[in-house]
C-alpha cells in the first residue's frame, strides 16, 4: 500500500480558494446573463465561439468539444437558441454526414448587444482588485492547468469576451 502524499497547508489553501472560484463563478456569470440577456452562460459561450468563427460557422462535433459538452447536450442547447432565431443547423457542404452550427444575423446582434454587460461582469468578478502582475500570473497559471487538462488543445477558447 502506498502512502498518500498529502497537500501542504499552502497547497490546501490554494486548492480551497480555487474550488470556491470554480463553484461560485459559473453561477455568477449565469445570473448576469440570464437577468440581462435571457441567456445561459453556456448559450452565450457557444454563440460567442460561433461569432468568432469563419463565416460564423463551426461543425457541431468541434463546437461540442470546444464547449466541453456532448453532442447531444449541444444539440439541446442549439434547439433552444434556434427557437429564438439565433442559431441554425445546416448540412456540412464538404461532408454530408456532419452538421454545421451557424450563428444567424439575429444571433450576431444578440452577441454584440450582450457582450458589453458580460465583459463588465467578468471585469468586476475576476479582474478588479488584481494587479497587472497578478493578471499575468493568473494567465500563466490557467494556461499551465488547462494544458495539463487538455494537452491536445481540443477545447479552444469558448466564452471569450473580445470586442
Amino acid at each position: 500500500m502506498t502512502e498518500t502524499n498529502w497537500l501542504t497547508a499552502e497547497q490546501e489553501d490554494a486548492w480551497r480558494s480555487l474550488m470556491t472560484v470554480l463553484m461560485v463563478l459559473p453561477g455568477a456569470l449565469d445570473a448576469q446573463l440570464q437577468r440581462d440577456a435571457e441567456l445561459t452562460h453556456a448559450g452565450y459561450a457557444v454563440m460567442s465561439a460561433l461569432s468568432e468563427a469563419p463565416e460564423r460557422t463551426i461543425r457541431m462535433r468541434r463546437l461540442a468539444a470546444m464547449a466541453n459538452m456532448s453532442v447531444s447536450r449541444l444539440s439541446h442547447l442549439l434547439d433552444r437558441l434556434s427557437d429564438r432565431g439565433w442559431v441554425e443547423r445546416r448540412p456540412d457542404p464538404t461532408d454530408g454526414r456532419s452538421t454545421m452550427a451557424v450563428l444567424t444575423d439575429a444571433g450576431w446582434d444578440k452577441v454584440v448587444a450582450t457582450a458589453p454587460g458580460h465583459v463588465d461582469n467578468v471585469r468586476s468578478l475576476v479582474f478588479e482588485g488584481l494587479t497587472a502582475e497578478q493578471i499575468t500570473q493568473l494567465k500563466q497559471i490557467s494556461a499551465t492547468i488547462s494544458g495539463r487538462l487538455d494537452p491536445e488543445r481540443k477545447l479552444g477558447a469558448v466564452g471569450t469576451v473580445r470586442r
